[in-house]
């Protein structure tokens, strides 16, 4: 004998059931009543949820061409073992990220062909000058800082970045509620209704970055963004000339949760906006297909800057084509320590007055 068919109800689970009272589609357990129709929309659109699609088709970067690598070199640093690719004819030099001395190591291997590149806007003048002027104003900033710290190295470097295209199709079940409430002579109500919302929809995503380097730190390079990518051009090892590029040890395959992420939560921020008026909404289920999905290979130009006070080394990062500047700065303790007790008895000064004006009132 076949099995019964069974459907579930959107408001609690339970089994719903066709009722000949209401020539609908009736729960026995909270009353909801359904068309035929909405109940079949209901359970495809669940069906759609339950099977999600997050693979990626196609990694970015491309071979080198024979001879187009001839005149490039990698260099590692002892220290911080990062990789840097140079020209041939670079001389002793310092790594741009901890300011030791790096060394060439070899030619190569298996490495993938940038697609393209944002180049170099900014100069290494405009890189001093701006660091100068992100200096002023700080007031826990120590006073000889300025003058007793000295630049140990600016470096112009192309971070590796991987950009991923996609075509999303999403699908949402939440469950939410509406509050009414109003009162008459005797009595106050509250009436609260409870919803099941369905939501689908098709978006595109494109160039959604994500830094394959991790010596430069993913705070950092968020920090630096955003790259106006409609300046990229094609890859030419010219670009290349007069800097360095990090050699990327992050893979495209590597980056992908991270990039899932930032989709979904994307996603999660535009369906949500389509649902107003609820009290509260909680996920029940969602789902999201990459209908088509393409990830590209690219570099970024960015001036790193190393600064040493009191033994101590500090980076600075300058996105080099926007000028935005970044980086950490020492803080003064007595400064930081005076300013805090300062404010403190004006705030305690302020409520001091308040509580006097209170009690002659």
């Amino acid at each position: 004998m076949a099995g019964m068919l069974e459907y579930k109800c959107p408001a609690c689970g339970a089994g719903i059931e066709w009722s000949p009272g209401a020539q609908n589609m009736e729960c026995p357990y909270c009353g909801t009543v359904l068309t035929i129709d909405a109940l079949q929309n209901y359970q495809e659109h669940i069906a759609q949820i339950k099977d999600e699609q997050t693979d990626w088709d196609k990694e970015g970067g491309t071979d080198w061409q024979p001879g187009e690598t001839e005149g490039m070199r990698i260099y590692t640093c002892k220290s911080c073992g990062g990789e840097i690719v140079g020209d041939a004819n670079m001389g002793a030099t310092n790594c741009p990220y901890c300011n030791n001395p790096i060394v060439m190591t070899g030619q190569f291997a298996g490495d993938l062909r940038p697609d393209c590149v944002i180049p170099f806007k900014k100069t290494k003048e405009e890189a001093k000058a701006i660091y100068k002027k992100y200096l002023e104003g700080k007031k826990l900033l120590p006073r000889i800082f300025k003058d007793e710290n000295h630049i140990d190295e600016i470096k112009g470097v192309y971070v590796p970045y991987w950009l991923f295209d996609a075509d999303v199709e999403a699908y949402y079940h939440f469950k939410g509620t509406k509050v009414r409430t109003w009162s008459d002579r005797n009595y106050n109500y509250t009436e609260t209704s409870y919803y099941s919302i369905l939501r689908d929809g098709a978006m595109h995503f494109d160039k959604v970055p994500q830094d394959g380097s991790t010596r430069m730190p993913d705070d950092m390079m968020e920090s630096l963004e955003p790259f106006d990518f409609s300046e990229a051009v094609d890859f030419r090892t010219a670009y290349l000339a007069g800097y360095m590029a990090d050699r990327y040890d992050v893979t495209a395959e590597q980056s992908k949760e991270r990039i899932n992420q930032r989709v979904r939560t994307s996603t999660d921020e535009v369906m949500r906006s389509t649902m107003n008026g609820y009290v509260s909404l909680v996920p029940e289920q969602q789902n999201i297909r990459y209908a088509s999905s393409t990830a590209h290979y690219a570099l970024y130009p960015v001036w790193v800057l190393n600064t040493t006070w009191k033994d101590q080394k500090y980076t600075f990062a300058m996105n080099g084509q926007t000028g935005k500047f970044i980086g950490d700065l020492p803080v003064d303790k007595s400064l930081y320590w005076k300013n805090l007790l300062i404010r403190a008895a004006v705030i305690g000064g302020i409520l001091y007055g308040a509580s006097w004006l209170l009690y002659f009132i």
